[in-house]
């Protein structure tokens, strides 16, 4: 058995069993055939997707991972925790199931994401040993044979072999242990080959002597980003993503990734943006090879340009979405849009600052607050039922007396979204209290029939 799935597992199955023996443990067990070169297929697939889409460093990780260098694109995402959640569950919703981890080396990422026992692990900066000294002997990739010798000894976990000195072992068990356990302590360096599929638009460039000054490196991101720029143009074509690679002299890769809010093929703007950059880039010895890649490349529309005699040409802010996105995060700069919903909590959406209007418009017939709390907060009040608004109101443990008011504003549950919601109704009042704040306040219910909510009272909204 080369894998087994949840169901399989539990009813005692596991990787390496005979298949004869399967069967009798578990009658009517379904197998198939490994396919050993799909797989291959399917993981580098995943890969590409993966590159796309979180980092500029991504490889296949035999038979069933995929390693990344986030470096330089973890920010985008709004940190690494929220990159690996981002990332399992997008896979979680195409159907794959997967666990993720982030560390200082490839061996300690490979090791905690398949043995740590949790979904993401994000192990902190400079962790050494502390993070695997927990983890079983098969977390430092050792053959099977090399792991049940180790077993026979009395290993069991890792920090057992760190506790001993290395000469034996080396002695017993020959180099591959120590190299293995130098890579997931990240003292030997396990250089990842990026995958690259064949049609990717990208600029290399050699360097007779290693180079490591900032201005430099500036110089030749200018003179690359020009040369993919052309050949961008040829095929009519825009970056939406672009990551440039240095390749340093010690085998180890500094990257840097830029996006876009749409595909641009401006030299000079291309060329801004990854020199806002050059600060994160670690030359260490120096760089003896640099790659810029238009990772994600679509259609560019070529634009009428408008005629002052006619009308004005609209603005262009795409140049500051990009410079603000790629400081701060792709997830920080966002607009709202309305949806179609009665529910106030679900008639709006964040979307991307640069995304084409969806056509939906905001409600005009009843005015709503210029801030909306995130969750509706209880409020306690005096109210007579069920048509008045309430006379005073504590929020916050602050009791405020209504002046003014105006409503009810019914709003009724959307049924065909939950069934709890066949009957449910809110009425909201704009209320003004005595020192002239507004306040959008809501009762769940008709302030009648019990069915239609709990007859509690809500502070929704807070009008500027």
């Amino acid at each position: 058995m080369v894998a087994a799935d949840a169901a399989a597992q539990a009813a005692g199955i596991f990787v390496g069993m005979p298949a004869a023996k399967a069967q009798v443990l578990v009658p009517g067990l379904i197998i198939k055939d490994a396919e050993p070169a799909e797989d291959e297929a399917a993981l580098e697939r995943l890969a590409l997707w993966v590159l796309q889409r979180f980092a500029p460093i991504v490889a296949p990780d035999s038979p069933d991972g995929i390693v990344l260098d986030t470096t330089g694109a973890d920010h985008l995402h709004g940190g690494e925790q929220a990159m690996l959640d981002a990332l399992i569950g997008r896979l979680i919703m195409s159907g794959v199931t997967a666990r993720a981890a982030i560390a200082d080396s490839w061996g300690a990422a490979h090791a905690l994401a398949r043995f740590a026992g949790a979904a993401t692990y994000v192990a902190p900066p400079g962790h050494g040993a502390s993070v695997l000294e927990v983890l079983p002997l098969e977390a430092l990739r050792l053959p099977r044979t090399m792991s049940a010798d180790l077993r026979v000894l009395g290993f069991e976990r890792i920090g057992d072999l760190l506790a001993q000195p290395r000469a034996p072992l080396t002695l017993r068990f020959g180099p591959q242990l120590g190299r293995h356990i130098d890579q997931a302590l990240g003292v030997l360096a396990e250089p990842i080959e990026p995958v690259r599929p064949p049609d990717l638009i990208s600029m290399r460039r050699a360097f007779p002597e290693p180079i490591g000054a900032a201005e430099t490196i500036a110089r030749y991101i200018g003179k690359l980003t020009v040369r993919l720029c052309d050949a961008l143009e040829e095929k009519g074509l825009g970056a939406r993503r672009l990551d440039l690679l240095c390749h340093r002299v010690d085998n180890r890769l500094a990257a840097v990734r830029v996006g876009m809010a749409q595909p641009v093929r401006d030299p000079k703007r291309l060329t801004r943006l990854l020199c806002d950059k050059i600060e994160t880039i670690d030359p260490g010895f120096g760089i003896e090879v640099m790659t810029l890649t238009a990772t994600i490349a679509e259609p560019l529309e070529r634009r009428q340009m408008a005629s002052s005699l006619i009308e004005l040409a609209a603005p262009d802010i795409s140049d500051l979405i990009d410079t603000l996105a790629n400081r701060v995060g792709e997830r920080a700069i966002y607009r709202m849009a309305p949806v179609a919903s009665d529910v106030p909590e679900r008639s709006v959406c964040r979307i991307s600052a640069m995304a084409p209007e969806s056509g939906a418009a905001w409600p005009n017939h009843w005015p709503r607050p210029a801030r909306l709390l995130a969750r509706p907060e209880m409020i306690e009040t005096v109210a007579l039922l069920p048509d008045h608004p309430p006379v005073s109101f504590t929020w916050r443990g602050i009791r405020r007396r209504v002046k003014r008011a105006d409503g009810p504003e019914r709003v009724f549950g959307e049924w065909w979204m939950r069934d709890a919601e066949l009957a449910a109704v809110r009425d909201y009042f704009r209320v003004e209290d005595d020192v002239g704040e507004r306040y959008w306040i809501y009762r769940a219910g008709d302030g009648e029939d019990a069915a239609t909510g709990s007859h509690r009272w809500f502070l929704h909204g807070v009008f500027g």
